[in-house]
């Protein structure tokens, strides 16, 4: 078996933001309702190890202005999503802002800027490199990374779905959201580490 599997199943199986916000997605909405999220994280964390395989992480040591532009970034939108969930309400409660599940497309994107993401799939870049051509490499850590972080996210989201079966008062929900959302937070703090 190639270590580069559970190095990846380790990395992002652990705590970071797609674990926080997959695992409230699913407490809120649902576990059928977060497939979209599910997907998206998959999606985006595989095309996002293809651009490391390509020597994405060269490129970013080369250009530090870059990297520091997607710290900035990063921290910024984690801190407001956290902020929307502490402030979110459960699943069928009224809520002027209209949250909904995250889209596909949103949740590819927001790969772009986690930090989690990006420590773990630059590590194992540079770690446990295969020794095959650019777009070996690419093929190699896209497969991976999305194919283990899609049973990743799906065990998440499920968990939470079955955490939601209990948050039945809005005060359980709230200390829930809350804990989520200071997790969350933390995390933006790590984006500087």
């Amino acid at each position: 078996m190639d270590p580069l599997y559970a190095f990846v199943f380790l990395g992002l199986f652990t705590p970071g933001p797609n674990v926080i916000l997959l695992t409230a997605s699913g407490a809120r909405f649902g576990f059928r309702a977060s497939l979209p999220h599910v997907l998206g994280v998959a999606l985006g964390v595989g095309v996002l190890a293809a651009f490391a395989g390509l020597g994405m992480g060269a490129l970013m040591a080369a250009l530090p202005g870059v990297e520091q532009a997607l710290k900035l970034v990063a921290a910024g939108w984690i801190l407001w999503m956290a902020w929307r969930l502490w402030q979110s309400r459960p699943s069928g409660a009224p809520d002027a802002r209209g949250d909904r599940p995250w889209s596909i497309g949103r949740a590819v994107l927001f790969q772009w800027v986690n930090p989690k993401v990006w420590a773990v799939i630059l590590s194992a870049a540079s770690g446990y490199a295969a020794g095959l051509s650019p777009w070996g490499e690419a093929a190699r850590l896209s497969t991976a990374f999305a194919g283990i972080n899609l049973f990743v996210c799906l065990f998440w989201s499920f968990a939470g779905s079955l955490l939601g079966y209990l948050l039945t008062t809005p005060g359980a929900w709230r200390v829930f959201a809350r804990v989520m959302a200071m997790a969350l937070a933390g995390s933006a703090v790590m984006v500087f580490a």
